[in-house]
Formats: structure tokens, sequence, C-alpha cells
């Protein structure tokens, strides 16, 4: 779509109950699925001995039986740090203290096999803080960072994807999506976020995920590939928090956070190509910043080893300038407040039986007070007020903020049973508000005259040029449920998951509509614009336009309310095939339904089998090497989002005028000239008629999703060093999208006698259909209401080219646990994503339209787009570390250097290709005449990103008193991130916009902070 910017008679009847409850759970409908949100210890011992697992600091214990083949196994652990001893005949023979688990992982826990005459043996203990053994007894490699780390290392604490980015393979999306990720070469809009168990991506577009105060993590696990069947919905990648607890000892910490204004540098200007100033500063980092966060944290024992409190918040306070471009008349000071709290219940009722209860707010509002600048005489008079509340601008930026409550139980029903169930859900309203200052609705004024620089605003505009719909809102249903059993050397799993996201967005522009003026050149726009009207370009007359320019009205209004359904069901087997080879095979069936605003589905899929595969070799049988192998699908549904413009009532409309004046004040256009080139013309078919829900999208559609394959190593080479390598490759298979081309559904009708039939249902359609491209598609058009006619067409009658992207990855790590006073590890990334397609989004001109963009709207826009897709960056090196030279000091780093990102120049098709016949302008890959393939145009320059911190404990406060300072961008580089990749005007003129910088690094800024913590 064209863009807008687990021999006693108890554990038998525990073991029939929970048969029970699962036949029963299968035929209601209800379902299992893994929970992501606990860990699991294993190993090895004497046949018939005892493993003993207690968790000192909430009580927590289990007794785990060592079955005929030697191996124990304790799954479903809550993430903490555990003893575990080995009983023989009643007595404690052997202990490891101090085992972490983590999320979603195995920890490896051997014990030497005992005697019968056996009795105690001195006790083996692992450090806390020591890093858990290579997992053996997984097919994959992941990144997990602890709380502990995350305190010591100098991180943005501005969401949880801030932290991603330490994982391999993951790098920052195009700034207009916010502080989204790219994992794997995938669009950002692809990626799964959860939040203990429950799944907290953005409801609407996939873009982002609801967040959680800082301080309130406990652990996050990212994944990019090779992850089992109890994940799915992303082709990207997975991140996966678990938050704090309550433990017996009571708690706490206060802390505040001062980025001052006077230790941060400027942000970098925005120049044309030619020099001019375009903008003071730039659109992604305000000037004069400065930055106050006050947090804290409290926990403990309500009931000693049965009930638990935690609760986090955070009160954050932004202020900052900002200066649009050159030409628009405001200047806005905003301040930014971030309020984000979490409060946790954790009830052992007994030893088998587990409640977690959490809540999460996050409430995220901006004040702006916007002022007129000249850029010759600076601030002027005030001009209005803009209020936004959870909204950053577009759909697809910001982070959908509001409340979040999750249930999780956990039920041990015998030492080989367990199951889990999850409920939650999060709600979020939006609010936008603009007010001028003297009441009048400016509309939005661009002036793409190439004389006055182009895409240049002008006239009263006050903020946002359109307004989000009043009532705005999104929400989050789901629940989840799995059963665990081991028997012999196979750990099953089965399960499945149901979510309803629902949301009410739209917008509406401000002022009624916006006007953009344009040079009529030689008059081609005009006489596409008659043709587009089915009217005779000849029509044009020249002196119709004395002053060789044209204004074009355009007022694109969407709102709606849509529904998405989404379930999976999976099965799994971990299977110890022998001492030293890991065997794993599991399967996901995922659905998706998504209905529009009158609760009609257009668009759903059934049967989205995910096969994944994977083998492990314990090469040494001592858990010191690993050579590990995956291959898996993954699919992705369909956002929310679709709804609001595919299946929802737009309207587009769009007016040609000549002109004789320009008001001064308001920028808006005066002696309107109408001619038939007047006539209005709905962009898209959006005439405010909502699309007839059989129609939206092509019947049978295949899902979007790609194919995958891994092979790495873990080794450990001492005590203290881990290195590795893993090698990936990813491929998409199928691809959503819509297509706008009716030529192909109107020739069907032609060839089979429906010529008039075919026309009346594309008529009454949007003009747009979700498709597969690439594919044969059949078609539905509806002549008239209750009719229809299915259009069958093949891959060829389409036109369209296999959609294509491909991405491969070799990564490299050493790391170093903590000892010898310093923990530190290097990771260099190797990685190349090509192909025509970057997936849900269009980072090139940063579309906010997921899955509806505008590269499959027409096979011309498809041309020349094979190459480098946006998100390749081949290389990256990460090095992150902290060295302590005495229990008071403490200095850690976060490093790294990423290649630049490719740049395309996009342009007019000229007359000799066959022109622009679909009105858009300057948004196909060809630039002055000729083909320009994507990516061609060079690169932006490589990012270095130094971030270092300081912290001292002083030991008159016994350490507990905690003053830091963090330095960010160290270096001062503000490196371009993202161009301006329109090289031509909608006339075929050279746009002086072509490589202004769109981005830059964040400029350097020093956050100072003092925490102390506290024991009750």
């Amino acid at each position: 779509m064209q863009h807008v910017n687990p021999s006693s008679t108890a554990p038998r009847r525990r073991l029939a109950l929970a048969v029970a409850f699962a036949i029963a759970a299968a035929g209601t409908g209800v379902a299992f699925a893994q929970s992501n949100a606990t860990g699991s210890i294993f190993g090895s011992a004497t046949p018939g001995d005892t493993i003993h697992i207690e968790n000192t600091a909430t009580g927590l214990r289990r007794d785990i039986t060592v079955d005929a083949s030697g191996r124990y196994r304790a799954n479903s652990l809550p993430i903490g740090t555990y003893d575990v001893t080995l009983m023989h005949n009643g007595a404690a023979v052997d202990t490891h203290k101090g085992v972490q688990t983590q999320i979603s992982q195995s920890t490896d826990v051997s014990f030497a096999a005992t005697n019968a005459d056996a009795t105690t043996l001195g006790s083996v203990q692992v450090t806390a803080n020591s890093l858990p053994s290579i997992d053996v007894s997984s097919v994959d490699s992941r990144t997990v960072l602890s709380a502990d780390q995350l305190a010591k290392l100098p991180i943005a604490r501005t969401s949880i994807s801030s932290i991603a980015l330490l994982a391999p393979g993951t790098t920052s999306a195009a700034r207009g999506y916010g502080n989204a990720l790219s994992f794997g070469g995938s669009s950002a809009s692809e990626n799964a976020y959860y939040i203990n168990g429950f799944q907290v991506t953005n409801p609407l577009t996939g873009v982002s995920s609801r967040q959680l105060p800082y301080d309130a993590i406990d652990q996050e696990q990212v994944l990019i590939g090779g992850y089992g069947a109890e994940y799915g919905r992303s082709t990207g990648g997975v991140i996966n928090v678990v938050t704090k607890r309550g433990s017996n000892e009571w708690k706490g910490d206060v802390q505040v956070l001062w980025s001052p204004e006077a230790l941060a540098q400027e942000p970098r200007n925005v120049y044309l190509r030619n020099g001019t100033l375009y903008q003071r500063g730039n659109a992604y980092a305000q000037r004069d910043s400065e930055n106050l966060q006050y947090s804290g944290s409290l926990g403990g024992a309500l009931v000693k080893d049965k009930l638990f409190i935690f609760a986090a918040a955070d009160w954050i306070r932004q202020t900052g300038n900002y200066t649009g471009p050159n030409s628009v008349s405001d200047d806005e000071k905003d301040t930014a407040k971030t309020k984000r709290w979490l409060g946790k219940i954790d009830w052992n009722i007994t030893d088998n039986n587990i409640l977690e209860l959490t809540g999460i707010g996050d409430t995220e509002t901006t004040d702006s007070s916007i002022f007129a600048y000249n850029y010759n005489t600076g601030r002027g008079d005030y001009l209005g007020h803009q209020y936004t509340k959870n909204y950053n601008g577009t759909q697809t930026n910001g982070t959908p903020g509001g409340e979040t409550y999750i249930a999780h139980y956990t039920g041990y029903i015998t030492d080989d049973l367990t199951i889990n169930a999850m409920y939650g859900r999060a709600h979020s309203d939006h609010e936008q508000n603009v007010d001028g200052a003297s009441g009048v609705a400016c509309p939005s004024i661009t002036d793409a005259r190439v004389e006055f620089i182009n895409n240049k605003q002008t006239g009263c505009t006050v903020g946002a040029t359109s307004t989000l719909l009043p009532g705005s809102k999104d929400s989050t249903k789901g629940w989840s449920a799995n059963i665990e059993y081991r028997i012999g050397d196979h750990d099953l799993r089965a399960g499945v998951d149901n979510y309803v996201l629902r949301a009410t967005w739209g917008s509406i522009p401000v002022g009624g509509t916006s006007y953009t003026y344009n040079d009529v050149g030689d008059g081609s726009v005009i006489q596409q614009r008659l043709i587009n009207l089915g009217l005779d370009p000849g029509l044009y007359n020249p002196a119709d336009f004395p002053n060789g320019y044209y204004v074009e009205s355009t007022a694109l209004t969407t709102g709606t309310s849509a529904r998405t359904n989404q379930r999976s069901q999976f099965v799994e087997d971990n299977w110890q095939i022998t001492d030293r080879w890991h065997g794993y095979v599991g399967l996901r069936n995922e659905q998706f339904s998504n209905y529009n605003g009158v609760g009609e589905a257009y668009a759903r899929a059934r049967h989205q089998l995910d096969p994944r595969l994977g083998v492990s070799w314990d090469v040494y049988g001592d858990s010191s090497l690993k050579i590990y192998a995956n291959a898996g699908r993954y699919h992705l549904g369909l956002p929310t989002s679709v709804a609001v413009r595919g299946a929802g009532p737009s309207t587009y409309p769009s007016q040609y005028f000549s002109f004789t004046g320009i008001d001064p004040a308001t920028g808006i256009p005066t002696g309107l000239g109408q001619g038939a080139y007047s006539n209005t013309y709905y962009l898209n078919g959006a005439n405010g008629t909502p699309p007839d829900a059989k129609t939206v999208s092509a019947r049978d559609l295949h899902s979007y999703y790609q194919d995958e394959y891994i092979l790495g190593f873990d080794k450990q080479l001492t005590d203290n060093w881990v290195v590795g390598a893993k090698a990936m490759y990813r491929r998409l298979r199928s691809l959503i999208d819509d297509t706008c081309d009716s030529a192909p559904l109107q020739a069907w009708g032609d060839r089979n006698g429906l010529s008039d039939e075919v026309a009346a249902g594309i008529a009454r359609s949007t003009g747009c259909w979700l498709y597969n491209p690439g594919r044969a598609n059949t078609f539905v058009v509806s002549p008239t209401a209750g009719q229809y006619i299915d259009v069958p067409l093949s891959a060829a009658d389409i036109g369209e080219p296999k959609p294509k992207r491909s991405y491969y990855m070799l990564d490299l790590y050493a790391e170093h646990q903590f000892s010898d006073k310093w923990y530190g590890k290097i990771d260099y990334t190797y990685s190349r994503s090509y192909g025509n397609s970057e997936g849900q989004l269009d980072s090139n001109i940063v579309q906010a339209d997921v899955s509806t963009t505008e590269s499959w709207d027409f096979p011309q826009i498809m041309e020349n787009t094979n190459g480098d897709l946006p998100n390749d960056h081949k290389h990256q090196l990460r090095v992150y570390g902290t060295y302590a030279p005495t229990e008071e000091w403490q200095f850690s780093t976060v490093s790294r250097v990423t290649s630049g990102a490719p740049v395309s120049c996009l342009g007019i098709r000229p007359l000799s290709a066959g022109g622009d016949p679909y009105g858009y302008g300057a948004n196909y890959f060809w630039c002055n005449g000729e083909p320009s393939p994507r990516g061609s145009r060079g690169r932006t320059p490589w990012t270095y990103t130094m971030d270092v911190s300081a912290a001292w404990k002083p030991a008159f406060a016994d350490h507990k008193l905690t003053f830091s300072a963090d330095i960010f961008n160290l270096l001062g580089k503000q490196q371009v991130t993202q161009y301006f990749e329109t090289g031509e005007t909608s006339n075929g003129l050279a746009n002086p916009n072509y490589k202004r910088a769109r981005s830059f690094q964040d400029p350097r800024y020093v956050r100072l902070g003092a925490r102390y913590d506290f024991t009750l």
C-alpha cells in the first residue's frame, strides 16, 4: 500500500489427575505452551540416589530420584540461585553451592558415583558469580544477561531492546521505528517479546514492546534463531525477560541518575549536500537535553519460605529542545515523563505448587510548547501546544505502554511430570492533542518546488500534521499452559497458547487537509492525473499554470477497531540419545485470524507447521566442548494494524489546483483554479467505503515464513575462558503484502467474458488486496453486495517477482568469566542480508504500514529491487566487560564497531520504461533515467561507539553506597546512520535533499548516579 510516511498411591493419583487435566484441556480447547520464564538443572549421579535442590533465599525445595540410567532433571525451576546436594542413604554426600539457573536453559550439575559405604565427602562449591558450564542438553547457543551484569555495564535504561544490542546478529533498525531492532536481517516488526512468560509485543504493529523498570529485570535472554517449538510468531528474534522476586531477606535500594545538559554534546546539524543548513540539530536528538531519573526497589518475605513480595519503580523526566528544518515555523520545548512500576507476589503454596502474580505499569507522556522559529532571527511567538500519552508519532515507533498483569502457576506433580499455566492481560490508552495558540487549525503545508528547497514545510502548522484518532487504545489477552513429562531418555513437552490482540487506531489530518506545492515541469504529472481520472491527457493546457506551479490537496483519514486471534500448539522431544549425543525434535502449529471493525475475518491461516530439528554432541563427555546443529521453520502472522488501512474505511482524496497566491500567515494557497485535473481522485481507491471482508485478501493465503539452518560449537578452554563460533543461514520462503494492481484482474475478466462484473468488483474494493507475491493467487471481487467472483491468477499473470531475502552470518566469540578481578567478552559477526524485500517494513522510506508496504503494489515498483537490504551491516564487533581492581572500585565498558548500511537512490520511472502510471512519483529504483539497483549508491559510514563507566563503593559505607559515572559515546562521533534516499523530485528533477542525513549516532552524554542498597 502506498506509504504515508513432568510405588505410592498418592503419586499415582496425582499422575492420573494430571493426565485427566490434560485430556480435559484438549477436549475443551484449552492448550499447553512451554513456560519460557523458568530454567532447569540436570546431571548424572548414581542410580537410586536423591538430588536435593534448594533455593535458600526462598525456601523452595525439590527432591529428585536419579533414574536407572544415572540421570536426573529438575524442570521449570524459578530463576534463582540453588544449592544442589547429592543424598545417599539419607546422608548428604556432596553439594554444589550457588548454582544459577538461566531462562529456558539447563545447567549441568553432575556428581561422581557413590558406593555402598559412602557417607560424606568434601563439599564442592561453585561460586555464585561463576558462569554455568556449557549446556550440552541444548541444540543452540543463546545470550543471557543477568541483573548483576546489567547493573555494572553502561547500558541506556530506555528499553529492553537496549540490552539486546549486546547479542550477536542484532542491529538498530531505522530510527524512524523508535528503539526497535533488526535480528538476523529481518525487519523490525518480526520479533517476539516476553515478560514472565507473557507476550508483550506491540499488539498493533509488532514493532517494539511494553516496558518495565530497568532494575526489575533479573535476566534477559536474547534468542536469534535455533529456538525450540515453544517459541513462535517470530522470523527475527526473541527477547525474553524474567523479573526479580522477593526472598527471605528484606532488601532494597534507592537511586538517582542525572544526565546534565552541561555535560552533553550538542547534536549535529543537518546540511544538504551543497552545504545549505537544512536543520539545526536533528530529528532524533534533542538540543540542551537533560535527564533526571529516580528509581527504587524493595523485596522480602511476608511469610518466610512461603510468601514473597517485590516492587520496583522508575520516574524519568527528560527535557530538551527541537527545531524543525530550515523552513519549518516551529521550535519545540519538550518535557517527557516516564513512570514505570512493577509489583510481584510469589507464593510457594507447597514445594510442589508455586504461584506468581505480576503487575507492570508503563506510562509515557510528552508535553511540547511550540514557538515560531526563524533561522535568521531565532525563536518567535508562542504558537501552540502538543500533548501525547503512550504515543510517539506513528503506529510503528515508540512503545505501547499501559498496564500489564500476569499470573503464572507451576505444579510439580511427580519427579517426572510438571505442568505450567499462565494468564496475562495488558491494556493501554493512547492520546494526542494539538492546540494552536489562536485556536486556528492550521493544515500541513509542504513546499516541494525545487526553487524553494524541496520538501519545505511552511505555514502555521503546530506539531503533528495529522493527529491520532480520539479513543485510540490497544489490549492483549492471552494464556498458555504446558505439560512436561520425562520418560527414560526422553523429555517430552506439549502445549498450546491463545492470544487475542485488539486495537482501535487511526488518524485525521490537522486542519482537515494538507497542501503540497509542486512544479508543473513538462506537464507530465498533470497529464498522468488526467489519465488516472479516465480523462484525455490532451486536456492539459500549460496556460492554466502561468506561474509554473500547482498545488495538491490530500487528506488521508483512517480509523477502525480491529482484532487478531493467535493460537499455537506444539510438541517436542529432547532425547538423550547416548551419554554424549542429545537430539531434539519439535513441531509447532500456529493459526491466526485477523478481524475488521465489524468482527468479520478478512485474513486467516491454519496449519502453519514449523518443524524444528537439532542435535548436540558433548565431544569429551565433560561439558567442555559442544558441537551443535539445528534447522527449523518459523512463521509470522499478520499484524493487527493491517486493518487500519487494508481492511478499514479510510479516505484518501487528492485534488490538483492551480493557484495565484499563498497566504503569508497560514501558507494556504489562494486563488485556486480548477480544471478537469481538479476532480477528486481517491488514492489507492480509499473512498471511505469499508471493504467487504471477503475481498480484502486472496483465498487460501499462504503464511509468512522462513527457513533457518545453524551450525556451531562452544568450547571451554580453561576454567575461565569459553570460545565459540556459529554459522547461520536464513531464507524467506513466503511473504504477505498487498498489491494495488487491478489490471491483471481486469484482464482475466476480459478473457472470461466478465469485464463489467470484474470492473464493478474492483470499483467496490479498496483498490488493494493482501496476497502472496511471486505465487499464484485467487482474488475475490464483489460486483454487488452478496455476489462474489473468484479471479484465479498465476504468478505470471500478476507479474510480480518472487520475494527474496537471504541472510547468512558467521559469529565468533571469546568470553572470560569473572575471575582475577575481571569479566569480558569479545564478539565479531560477519553477515550479509540481501534480496528484493526487507520483509514487513520498508526502511528505505521508513514506511509505517506494516505488511502493507508500497513495495509490492505494482510490478513496476519492484524493478531493480534486488541487492543488499537496509538492515545489512556486514561487520560488527562487540566488546564488553568489567574490571574490579579493589572492592571499592569498578570499571566497565560496552563498545561496538559496525559497518555502514547500503544506500539506494529512488526516483522517477522514465517514460522510456513506461513512465509512472500509478502516481507513485519518485519511489522507483530508477534515478536519472537509468536503473538504480537497491543498495548500489554506497554505504553509510562505519560507526564507533564506546560507552564507559566507573563506580566507587566506599568502605566507610560498607560498600552499600555507590557513586557512578557513565559516559555514552565517549569518542563523540556522530556518524550518519541513514540517508534520505529519494534522489529525484516527483517531476524528475534532481532532489537537493538526496543523501542528506536522516539520522545520526546519539551525541555523547554523561550519566551521574548515586545508589544506596540496604537490608531491613
